[in-house]
């Protein structure tokens, strides 16, 4: 069945950097996009970046990431990364990875979900 577990999260000060991960299984990997979402308390869940099939051979981020997030993915290893740099307190939150035919911004069109990751950014 299809399964996607992301890692890598943890505690980071501000100006910090990780690098997130999503591996996945189940699924034609070249086939789908795979989705970065977060969510923060009492907040929403939204979009961060997204990675589109590899015939498509898109990258796509949201405003408040970008110049900072670098997304990857490696079809030998099925995973996709989320490298994140120079840290803000407003990234805070817990991140979930996605997946769907075509990269899209709402995260209720997405198919299947991992169990997040926990990112924190504090001093």
């Amino acid at each position: 069945q299809v399964q996607l577990v992301e890692s890598g999260g943890g505690l980071v000060q501000p100006g910090g950097s990780l690098r997130l991960s999503c591996a996945t299984s189940g699924f034609n990997f070249d086939h789908f996009a795979i989705g970065w979402f977060r969510q923060a308390p009492g907040k929403g869940r939204e979009g961060v970046s997204c990675t589109s099939s590899k015939s498509v051979g898109t990258t796509d981020y949201a405003d408040s990431v970008k110049g900072r997030f670098t997304i990857s993915r490696d079809s030998a290893k099925n995973t996709v990364y989320l490298q994140m740099n120079s840290l803000k307190s407003e990234d805070t939150a817990v991140y979930y990875c996605g997946i769907r035919p075509m990269c899209v911004t709402s995260p209720s069109e997405y198919d299947y979900w991992g169990q997040g990751t926990q990112v924190t950014v504090s001093s």
